[in-house]
């Protein structure tokens, strides 16, 4: 029940945005950077794996982020952001003890609960990292669910990898594969140079008994995704979050609509069988 005053209401209002606090800032390379951010009431947000928040700050337009942590049930979480204009440099200039402001969660997740039982695939490139982050985090810590787990991951150069600290340690319970397009420095973990779709023929599994899971530059998902479609895995065990404009985070503006559908809403993450039949989704 409401306690008359409209502040639930308020509250609930997907419109309005909320307040959180730089808890710490993490340099993840030259332009990349985690936000650590609390929720000014300490609130948890009840969100999963492969949903977003649309962050902004005064005198700036909001932009939309995937969480690239788990829910911890305390209002904290995690957004691995990339400076790439406007809003997004402000929000990389921010120091602790800033404020941001955030609408959300929005959006579907990642359909963990499909691959309980069964091997998992996970593609990522570049910052398409970050929304797959907590699968990989959730994957630890119920790795008995899972069978054979591979991470491919893919960068323009090597000092683009993202969570360069976890990745050894990941290995220890899954497979991460790492690929660049040019390979320099030392990492725990060996690089192969090219494209993430070369480290394809690397992972040994029956694909019948697979779900894979993706994120990253389109035309990675397009070669990926095909390979694998090749190989004779069902395009509805291969899913995809896809990126767009979005601005309302609520199926309002339009901004994200791709044939039928709002990434926003049915999205960002799709099954690749439900989406194929739209021409601008280029997949």
């Amino acid at each position: 029940m409401g306690n008359g005053n409209g502040s639930d209401i308020l509250e609930d209002n997907p419109l309005i945005p909320q307040l959180a606090r730089v808890q710490k800032k993490i340099t993840e390379s030259a332009d990349t950077i985690s936000l650590r951010l609390v929720r000014a009431d300490s609130r948890p947000l009840g969100y999963r794996p492969g949903q977003f928040n649309m962050l902004g700050l005064p005198g700036f337009k909001e932009a939309p982020f995937s969480f690239s942590s788990l829910e911890d049930y305390t209002g904290t979480f995690v957004h691995t952001i990339r400076a790439a204009g406007n809003v997004v440099s402000a929000l990389c200039r921010l120091r602790q003890g800033d404020h941001v402001t955030f609408r959300g969660p929005f959006g579907t997740g990642w359909p963990l609960d499909k691959a309980l039982g069964r091997n998992l695939i996970l593609v990522a490139g570049g910052i398409g990292m970050a929304p797959l982050r907590p699968v990989v985090d959730y994957v630890r810590e119920n790795r008995d669910s899972f069978r054979d787990v591979f991470l491919l991951y893919g960068a323009k150069t090597t000092d683009d990898l993202l969570y360069r600290r976890q990745l050894a340690q990941w290995n220890e319970e899954i497979t991460v594969l790492l690929a660049a397009d040019r390979v320099r420095g030392e990492l725990p973990l060996p690089v192969q140079e090219g494209v993430v779709t070369k480290l394809l023929p690397r992972v040994h599994t029956a694909l019948s008994e697979t779900i894979s899971f993706m994120c990253g530059p389109q035309v990675m998902i397009k070669f990926a995704a095909g390979a694998l479609l090749l190989d004779g895995q069902s395009a509805g065990d291969i899913y995809v979050s896809l990126e767009r404009r979005m601005e309302c985070g609520v199926a309002q503006c339009g901004h994200c609509q791709i044939g039928a559908k709002f990434v926003c809403k049915d999205g960002p993450v799709f099954a690749l069988a439900d989406i194929t039949r739209f021409q601008d989704t280029l997949l």
